[in-house]
């Protein structure tokens, strides 16, 4: 079924909704939740708040892309469900890799400033924009979809060390970037 059919079927209330959109995306967003957990049960489980969360939001928001609109539910639900399980431990799976890494450019300065968390999101989109494609690709799948080095690696049919530097290189031109753009990070 096409997108702009299941998103009328959460419109009309049907619960079809919630059974054409784990057809079409539970792979997709178990995927998300699995790279990020690393628990066949939580992803399981946040897919299904997924399903919920987009039955709540849908209406009123209607999404241009469901596949995108689905998987950023997907992947802030597993991200607050790592964060909640490991609040007191940092453990060695590969979401805190990515967080750790991530957080030498960005720091959890949690600043409400709806307007300044837009301006961000621009300038990362504008930075990622910018880049080779494969370059691109490699970045989402690290700090998108957290997949881990040699994964990106097999992908694209590299060594690990170059998705490695190649990673690195990038978080400190996105930091250079954002610090010329005046983010104070």
């Amino acid at each position: 079924m096409d997108d702009t059919k299941i998103v009328n079927l959460y419109w009309a209330r049907s619960e079809d909704a919630i059974s054409e959109t784990a057809a079409k995306y539970g792979k997709y967003c178990r995927a998300i939740s699995f790279n990020i957990l690393a628990n066949g049960d939580d992803a399981d489980e946040c897919v299904n708040d997924t399903y919920l969360q987009a039955w709540n939001t849908i209406p009123p928001y209607r999404p241009h892309i469901l596949s995108t609109f689905l998987g950023k539910i997907t992947r802030n639900l597993s991200f607050d469900r790592y964060k909640a399980s490991r609040r007191d431990k940092r453990g060695g799976s590969q979401t805190a890799l990515v967080l750790d890494e991530l957080g030498e450019i960005i720091a959890d300065k949690r600043n409400d400033d709806e307007l300044d968390r837009k301006e961000l999101l621009e300038s990362i989109n504008s930075f990622l924009s910018a880049l080779p494609p494969d370059k691109r690709k490699s970045f989402v799948l690290r700090y998108w979809y957290a997949y881990s080095i040699p994964e990106i690696a097999k992908r694209f049919g590299i060594t690990e060390n170059n998705v490695s530097v190649t990673l690195n290189r990038l978080r400190k031109k996105l930091r250079e970037y954002l610090i010329e753009r005046g983010f104070d990070l």
